[in-house]
C-alpha cells in the first residue's frame, strides 16, 4: 500500500514518537531530590556567659585603638601570599561560571578553506576517467548549533557554579579573617615580650643588688658563702628567663613578616606600648545568627548547594538530548589549478572565482535528538555519585555547625574565666604594692636591712610577669572569640535567601 506524502509524514512522526516513548519507558529516571533540611541555628543554648550587644565590626582590630596594629593589617590584606591565593580561587570559581554559561548558548563558528589536491592514477576512480589529475576545492560557511535546556540539565550547572563561586567567596572572606586574626595576635604578643623584658630588666637589676649584699654580708662573716651561690643561682635564672623572652620576640618578628609577605627589614616600624584593654562578650542573638555571620558555615552551606544541583545535572542526564544545528555556506570544486598564488599549477584552467555565485550556495538544517538507552550503569553511577557527594557537603554542614558552636562556647568561657583570673590577679598585685611598700618603709627606719625589702620588690615584679602574661592570654582568647563570631563576616541576605530556597521552575 503507498501513502500519500501527508499521511507518509503523520505516520513517521507517529512512529518517532512511539519509539521515543518505549525508550523513555525502558530508562528508570531517579526521583527528583527535596532540598535538604539544614539546621538554621547552632546549638548554644544554654550557654551562661557575659554578653553584650552588637557583633564584631568588618574592620574589628579598630576597637584596639592600635595605629600600628591598623598598618600591619592593612599590608597584610594587600601582599599576604595566602590571601592572594584564597583570591585565584574566587577568580578560577568565576571564571566557570562563565564556562557554564557559554555552554548554554547559541554557538556559531565560521570557516574557510581551499584544498588542492592530486588524484591518484591507481586509485577507485583513474584521473583518465574524469578527465582532469588535479582539481581545487574551496568553501566558506557558517554553523550553528543549539542544544535545549528542556531538561535543565545547563541551568543546573550554571547555578552550580554560581554556588560554587560563593563558597569560593565565603573561603576567601575565611582566610582574610585569619590572616587578620593571626597579625593580630602575632602583634599583641610582640607586645607582650617586650613589656615582659622590662621587666625582666627590672627583676636582673633587683637580683644583682640582693647578690651584691649577700658577697658583702659572707665578707663580713655574718652569712654563710650558701647564701651568694643561692643568690648567683637566682640571678642566672632571672637571665635565662629574659634571653628566652627576647627570643619570643624576635621569633614574632619572623613570624609577622612571613604572614605579611615581606622580609624582617621589610616592617614597618614598631614601637613597644602597653597592651589595649578587653572588652569580650557574646552576642545575645548569637545562637541564631551565627550560621549566617561564620564565612565557613557559609561556604560549607553553598557547597551543599552546588552539590544539590550537581545531582540535578546527573539526573537530567537520563532524559534526552535535543538540539538542532544548521549551516549556511559557498561551496566550489573546480578541475586544473586556481589563479591564486601559490595553488596554480596542473592541467586544466578552471579558477575558484565562481565560489561566490548563487549557483555555490549550500545550506543545512540538522535536528538531532539523543537518548540513552543502554548505558552500562553509567547514568545511575554518576548519579549515585552525585548523591553521595551531596550526603558528604551535607554532614561537612552539620560537622562545621557542631564546630562553630564548640568553638564559640570554648573561647567564651576562656574568656570569662581568664577576666576572672585577671580580677584576682590585680587584687593580689594590691597586695604585694603593700608590702613592697611597708617593707621599703621598715629599710628606711632601720627596722630592717635592704634584702626584706628587694625580696618583696622581686615577689611584686614575678606577679607583674603574671599579670602580663594572663593579658596576652586575654587578648588572644578575645582574638579567637572574635574570630569564631565571624569577625564581621555578613553573608548577603540575597544570596543567604536562595541558599536556603528551592530554586522555582526546577525540571520534572
Amino acid at each position: 500500500m503507498k501513502l500519500a506524502p501527508q499521511s507518509s509524514l503523520r505516520f513517521r512522526g507517529s512512529l518517532l514518537a512511539g519509539a521515543l516513548a518505549v525508550m523513555l519507558a525502558g530508562c528508570t529516571i531517579p526521583a527528583k531530590l527535596a532540598h535538604p533540611a539544614l539546621r538554621d541555628d547552632v546549638p548554644l543554648a544554654g550557654l551562661q556567659t557575659q554578653s553584650h550587644a552588637g557583633w564584631p565590626d568588618a574592620q574589628w582590630w579598630k576597637v584596639y585603638g592600635d595605629s600600628q596594629l591598623d598598618n600591619l593589617i592593612d599590608v597584610a590584606m594587600k601582599q599576604s601570599p595566602d590571601l592572594a591565593q584564597a583570591h585565584s580561587r574566587v577568580q578560577n570559581a568565576e571564571q566557570n561560571v562563565r564556562v557554564a554559561a557559554a555552554q548554554a548558548g547559541l554557538t556559531i563558528n565560521g570557516s574557510a578553506q581551499v584544498t588542492r589536491q592530486r588524484l591518484s592514477e591507481h586509485g577507485m576512480i583513474p584521473p583518465q576517467f574524469l578527465g582532469f589529475t588535479w582539481y581545487n576545492q574551496a568553501d566558506l560557511g557558517v554553523q550553528f548549533q543549539y542544544d535545549f535546556d528542556w531538561w535543565g540539565k545547563k541551568r543546573s550547572a550554571i547555578e552550580a557554579a554560581l554556588d560554587q563561586a560563593h563558597a569560593a567567596e565565603a573561603q576567601r572572606s575565611a582566610a582574610a579573617l585569619t590572616i587578620q586574626n593571626a597579625v593580630a595576635d602575632t602583634y599583641f604578643g610582640w607586645l607582650a615580650d617586650r613589656a615582659r623584658v622590662q621587666i625582666a630588666d627590672q627583676a636582673i637589676a633587683t637580683q644583682e643588688r640582693m647578690l651584691r649584699i649577700a658577697q658583702l654580708r659572707v665578707r663580713q662573716g655574718v652569712d654563710l658563702s650558701d647564701t651568694v651561690t643561692q643568690s648567683q643561682s637566682q640571678l642566672s635564672a632571672t637571665r635565662q628567663m629574659r634571653v628566652a623572652i627576647d627570643s619570643s620576640s624576635k621569633i614574632r618578628l619572623a613570624a609577622l613578616a612571613a604572614l605579611l609577605g615581606v622580609s624582617q627589614a621589610e616592617l614597618p616600624t614598631l614601637t613597644p606600648r602597653p597592651l589595649p584593654e578587653i572588652k569580650s562578650g557574646m552576642p545575645e542573638n548569637a545562637r541564631l545568627d551565627l550560621v549566617a555571620r561564620r564565612p565557613d558555615i557559609a561556604a560549607s552551606r553553598w557547597q551543599v548547594e552546588s552539590a544539590l544541583k550537581q545531582t540535578d545535572v546527573a539526573r537530567a542526564q537520563f532524559y534526552p538530548d535535543v538540539s538542532i544545528s544548521a549551516m549556511a555556506g559557498l561551496s566550489s570544486t573546480n578541475q586544473g589549478g586556481p589563479n591564486i598564488p601559490g595553488l596554480s599549477g596542473g592541467s586544466g584552467g578552471g579558477d575558484l572565482g565562481n565560489i561566490f555565485s548563487r549557483g555555490s550556495r549550500v545550506f543545512g538544517l540538522t535536528p538531532a535528538i539523543h537518548l540513552p538507552i543502554f548505558e552500562g550503569g553509567q547514568l545511575e553511577a554518576a548519579y549515585g555519585v552525585s548523591k553521595a557527594q551531596l550526603d558528604a557537603a551535607i554532614a561537612q554542614y552539620n560537622s562545621t555547625v557542631n564546630d562553630a558552636a564548640r568553638d564559640v562556647a570554648t573561647q567564651a568561657l576562656s574568656a570569662d574565666q581568664l577576666a576572672a583570673r585577671r580580677a584576682e590577679k590585680e587584687k593580689q598585685l594590691d597586695a604585694n604594692r603593700r608590702l613592697v611598700a611597708t617593707a621599703q618603709a621598715r629599710a628606711r627606719q632601720g627596722v630592717r636591712d635592704a634584702r626584706e625589702s628587694l625580696a618583696a620588690d622581686a615577689q611584686l615584679l614575678q606577679q607583674q610577669d603574671d599579670a602580663v602574661s594572663l593579658h596576652a592570654q586575654a587578648l588572644s582568647t578575645d582574638l579567637n572569640l572574635i574570630k569564631a563570631l565571624g569577625g564581621g563576616y555578613r553573608q548577603d541576605p540575597g544570596t543567604a535567601a536562595s541558599a536556603s530556597t528551592p530554586s522555582s521552575g526546577d525540571a520534572p
